[in-house]
């Protein structure tokens, strides 16, 4: 413990003293072992995700007051957590970022009491919230008063669901409880190699089911952003990891209250789209890349992908639009035909309804054959696990504007923000193809008996196929029965999209007075 001095200098540098010594950690040869494990320090973190200068510190100085089992000699200031706030390309920010070299980065009371003011500051201030993860779970030592400050972490997390941004980053181990917290925020980002996520651990999984994993196997990076579904982005080093948060971070409003950052454009609001022509076939079972698409219609090309290594059958983005903030829905012919299946589903949904808690418009680029057909689909429950992503639609106020360019078929044409379940604009390219099913697939069922009868069932087939094409499924069918609001040239469609976007700007919607929904599980 410092002694206190008798003049204002002394104690000026007792004070400076102690200070110097928060900011060097515990000791250099913990600062060696976590370089050497390819890791930065949580100050280091904290200084490359924040401006430069920016960072207030809370609580420095806090101590844990735990005596059993040898803590009571042990009490280094912060207990293990950097607390603070600071900006990001000048808005503000709150952070919390463990300290592995303190305790392995253990939550304990203290530990989880600074974290708890943090999350308070954060929604009160209306700011967003990161996380930067490097612990080893609750202190074993304190018991369950660790296990009491997880819950208080948990009950935060939930509260602010909606209210502000919450951005998780694991940039070490996060096992057992300590693994929901960052599944209740909005993003979770991991690094490669260093960072595992996982309720219980390769021994415990050896132990009860007799399968030997090892951690990254088990919880990793790619695992969680490839596989589980858990990790929306994947890094391979810990700087990439912390720009890309930054970048995120300019493309999230504040809180529930605000919009996202305006950033000017060079680009044209009436540039057309010349290249869409080539990159989408007309001929409906051609593949071809969604996201060349996006990338030739919002600002300068760039969009940034959500979940780009789970489901790929659907891409899921946040880009511009003259300048103001979209989320983008969009089919990936590319991968599994476009077919929205039990993961598609979700990962649309929960982007969906992230959008619309913070009024961010939403563009739904359509070209769906269908809901995946397959035993496993069934018994896994792709009937609520697909109503997921139509009730988050159905719930969404945010501006909502749908394009079918190509197919649109059945329940899936339905899901895709149709116009029936609420899009505020719906416009189709004249390559439109809507329609309760495939044309062949509806004349074997239509026509089956007259098909089987004649001479030349394959001629008979054909002749059918092509009138139910002309009859029902023309591209203007849906739009003369005032389903699609117009059909455009599809070199038109980032004009179209900015001019619809600008007029729905003062949108408002209300939904029905109620505690809140009850969404399909």
């Amino acid at each position: 413990m410092p002694t206190t001095g008798n003049t204002i200098q002394e104690r000026l540098d007792e004070l400076e003293a102690v200070k110097e010594s928060v900011l060097a950690g515990p000791d250099p040869a913990a600062t060696e072992r976590q370089h050497a494990k390819g890791k930065l320090t949580a100050r280091e973190r904290v200084e490359l995700l924040l401006d430069k200068g920016s960072f207030n510190e809370v609580e420095p100085l806090r101590r844990h007051r735990a005596t059993s089992f040898g803590l009571e000699a042990r009490k280094p200031y912060t207990d293990g957590v950097v607390t603070g706030w600071g900006t990001v390309d000048g808005r503000t920010v709150f952070i919390y970022a463990h300290d592995f070299r303190i305790f392995g980065g253990a939550l304990g009371e203290a530990h989880a009491q600074k974290i708890h003011k943090i999350l308070d500051m954060a929604e009160a201030a209306g700011a967003p919230v990161v996380s930067l993860n490097d612990g080893a779970g609750a202190r074993i030592q304190e018991g369950v008063t660790a296990l009491a400050g997880y819950g208080g972490i948990f009950q935060r997390n939930t509260r602010a669901s909606g209210v502000i941004p919450q951005i998780s980053v694991m940039l070490g181990p996060c096992a057992g409880g300590a693994a929901y917290s960052p599944a209740l925020t909005d993003f979770v980002f991991m690094v490669r190699e260093t960072s595992q996520m996982f309720i219980t651990g390769p021994d415990v999984v050896k132990a009860v089911t007799g399968e030997e994993i090892t951690q990254n196997g088990l919880g990793g990076a790619d695992v969680h952003a490839g596989t589980s579904g858990v990790a929306h982005f994947a890094y391979d080093d810990e700087e990439g990891c912390l720009e890309d948060v930054r970048f995120l971070l300019g493309l999230l409003p504040s809180n529930n209250r605000e919009t996202s950052p305006v950033v000017a454009t060079a680009d044209p609001a009436d540039r057309t789209t010349d290249a869409l022509l080539d990159l989408v076939p007309a001929d409906a079972s051609r593949s071809y890349d969604v996201r060349a698409v996006i990338e030739e219609i919002v600002d300068d090309g760039e969009s940034f992908e959500v979940h780009a290594g789970w489901a790929p059958n659907i891409v899921v983005a946040f880009a511009r639009l003259d300048g103001h903030v979209v989320g983008i829905v969009a089919n990936q012919p590319a991968a599994m035909a476009g077919v929205l299946d039990i993961e598609s589903s979700e990962k649309a949904a929960r982007f969906v309804q992230l959008c619309d808690a913070f009024n961010i418009p939403l563009v739904t680029l359509v070209d769906v054959p269908g809901f995946l057909p397959g035993v496993d689909q069934e018994h896994n429950g792709i009937i609520r696990r697909g109503a997921k992503l139509l009730y988050a639609y159905c719930n969404a106020t945010v501006p909502r504007i749908s394009l079918i360019m190509r197919k649109a078929y059945g329940g899936a044409y339905i899901v895709m923000d149709s116009r029936s379940i609420g899009a505020d604009l719906a416009f189709a390219w004249p390559t439109n193809e809507i329609a309760v099913m495939g044309a062949e697939g509806a004349a074997n069922v239509i026509f089956r008996r007259e098909i089987n009868a004649s001479d030349d069932p394959d001629l008979v087939r054909r002749q059918k196929i092509d009138e139910y094409q002309a009859e029902l499924m023309h591209p203007y069918y849906a739009a003369e029965r005032g389903l699609i609001d117009d059909v455009i040239d599809p070199r038109q469609t980032r004009a179209v999209l900015i001019r619809s976007l600008a007029m729905l700007r003062a949108k408002h919607a209300e939904l029905p007075s109620r505690k809140h929904g009850n969404p399909p599980q």
